[in-house]
């Protein structure tokens, strides 16, 4: 169960990761699935990979400009058996093959599984203090 292809996202991938991603509670009002997949998928330094198990997407990451990292899900069904870090891998090898040095991610301060997975992982906190400005008027 814990050996899905990881693979660049399809065109046909596109409600399985929506819906993964609502049921990770990675979204947010103001980052609708389909606008941030479509942002992705229109720069050549970024890349959106799915990690598939029987014809199932479980599993996302997405890597972005200057190493940032996004939307990393996996299915609760196929959660402790390393998917996560093997998928966060891979997109840190794409990241490193590009030239990135560093990899960064930002955990929203109300997903506790997240801060875990990624100290397991050897991700530091580092002391940031991150601003935002919504355009357009958008917010949570």
């Amino acid at each position: 169960m814990c050996e899905p292809e990881i693979r660049a996202f399809e065109d046909g991938d596109l409600s399985a990761v929506a819906a993964l991603w609502d049921a990770c509670s990675l979204t947010v009002p103001h980052n609708a699935s389909t606008r941030d997949i479509a942002f992705c998928r229109a720069s050549a330094d970024a890349e959106l990979f799915v990690a598939e198990h029987a014809g199932r997407v479980v599993a996302t990451g997405m890597t972005g400009h200057r190493g940032w990292l996004y939307h990393v899900a996996v299915d609760p069904g196929h959660r402790g058996c390393g998917l996560g870090h093997r998928l966060v891998a891979h997109a840190e090898e794409w990241l490193a093959r590009r030239g990135t040095s560093k990899v960064n991610l930002m955990i929203r301060d109300t997903n506790e599984a997240a801060r875990g997975f990624w100290e397991a992982g050897g991700h530091a906190t580092e002391p940031r203090t991150v601003r935002a400005h919504f355009l357009g008027g958008a917010a949570d």
